[in-house]
């Protein structure tokens, strides 16, 4: 799914316009963005976790030439999917029912995208 996609999935869930569910999907992300720069944790009940990895540096090699080639220590973004998400995703749950959890977990987003505006 693309963002694309997504907009448009969420504005006829919404029953919002294209462009108002844009400046939503677009917040979030941000949100998303700015949580991790601070280091923070961030935690969607049912769908997963996002966190910050701090990876040190080290050497590699460049696959082309062979060569040793000095990595440096870098921030990198990590996902940890929640329990049920992968439930979800291995039980083989029929589509209703997917639906059924996937629209709590919009209903979630809702609620967290409604208490970021407000900041």
């Amino acid at each position: 799914m693309t963002k694309a996609e997504l907009v448009e999935e969420v504005a006829r869930a919404a029953e919002l316009t294209k462009k108002d569910s844009e400046v939503i999907v677009d917040e979030v992300f941000k949100n998303i963005i700015q949580a991790l720069n601070r280091g923070e944790k961030i935690e969607l009940r049912g769908f997963g976790s996002f966190r910050v990895r701090q990876r040190d540096a080290r050497r590699g090699r460049n696959p082309k030439t062979g060569e040793p080639v000095d990595i440096p220590a870098k921030r990198v973004p990590y996902f940890k999917p929640g329990k049920e998400l992968k439930e979800l995703i291995n039980d083989g749950a029929p589509d209703s029912d997917v639906d059924d959890e996937l629209d709590e977990l919009a209903d979630e987003a809702d609620e967290i995208g409604e208490s970021t505006a407000a900041v």
